[in-house]
């Protein structure tokens, strides 16, 4: 009995593991050198950019507050300064936060080169086509990402701090915030939006595979719609002005989806027509 010869290309499983290994050690690599120099950035990290939201002077406050005076109403947004205070109780309190912002903020600014590296271990599974109509991934992924991260960064994570640091049961009680829970605020904020951003990519891939398609998107809408506005309560502070806010720009992404979803659906027909004409 002849026996079958191996493609010589072909990769085992343990192959794929070993490749998949070496991207993500390289990933995490860039996110750690990155983070050593977010680490050496203390004070502007800290100083400017995570607390910058608890000084009134913060632009979306201003931006608040120039709204509600051009309409005659008296806003938070106005005050003079946030009725609340941070502080650290634990004695590795501050160094424990410095070092995990410092990492965060490595995967945040080297998301683009982590999403480089699962292209370079994705891509080669594709066909040619495939790769040929993907060139842009990288570029956009990070576009979108970096828009969520603005996004919550501007808008959500200002509207919560304002909303939770001014918020009392009780005259008697202080709002006195612990370092570690102010700062997972601001980054479950910032990273939520950045995840929430993906959505268009999500989609792309989705339709690709067969999973969705722009009738099921738009058959669903409404459900979509009741989910959008349970993860805008999840991620905001708990009024409507705020879950709006956030839901607006989700829902024009869940429509940008929908056109995304057709342009796949009618570049595979066309292919398929194609290969008719060309078999």
């Amino acid at each position: 009995m002849a026996k079958v010869k191996k493609d010589p290309n072909e990769m085992h499983f343990l192959d794929h593991l070993e490749v998949l290994r070496w991207h993500l050690i390289r990933s995490t690599l860039a996110v750690v050198i990155i983070g050593c120099v977010a680490f050496l950035m203390k004070t502007f990290i800290f100083d400017v950019v995570l607390l910058g939201p608890t000084q009134m002077s913060f632009p979306t406050y201003r931006l608040f507050c120039n709204i509600a005076t051009s309409f005659g109403i008296d806003s938070a947004f106005c005050a003079d300064k946030l009725p609340f205070t941070i502080q650290s109780r634990l004695m590795s309190g501050q160094f424990s936060a410095h070092i995990w912002t410092s990492i965060w903020a490595g995967f945040i600014v080297g998301f683009p080169y982590v999403l480089y590296e699962l292209w370079k271990f994705i891509s080669p599974g594709l066909h040619e086509n495939e790769r040929k109509h993907s060139r842009g991934f990288i570029l956009i992924a990070s576009l979108l990402f970096f828009m969520g991260v603005l996004f919550g960064y501007y808008v959500v994570a200002p509207l919560s701090i304002n909303f939770l640091g001014t918020y009392q049961v009780s005259a008697s009680v202080l709002n006195e915030f612990d370092l570690g829970s102010y700062i997972s605020t601001v980054r479950a904020s910032v990273i939520a939006c950045g995840i929430l951003f993906e959505l268009p990519i999500l989609i792309y891939f989705l339709t690709k595979v067969g999973l969705v398609t722009p009738e099921i998107m738009k058959k669903y809408r409404k459900i979509a719609l009741v989910i959008v506005l349970i993860l805008s309560a999840v991620i905001t502070p708990p009024d409507v002005a705020s879950q709006i806010i956030v839901a607006v720009p989700v829902l024009i992404l869940y429509q940008v989806s929908i056109y995304i979803s057709k342009m796949v659906i009618k570049r595979q027909e066309k292919r398929e027509k194609n290969k008719v004409k060309t078999g």
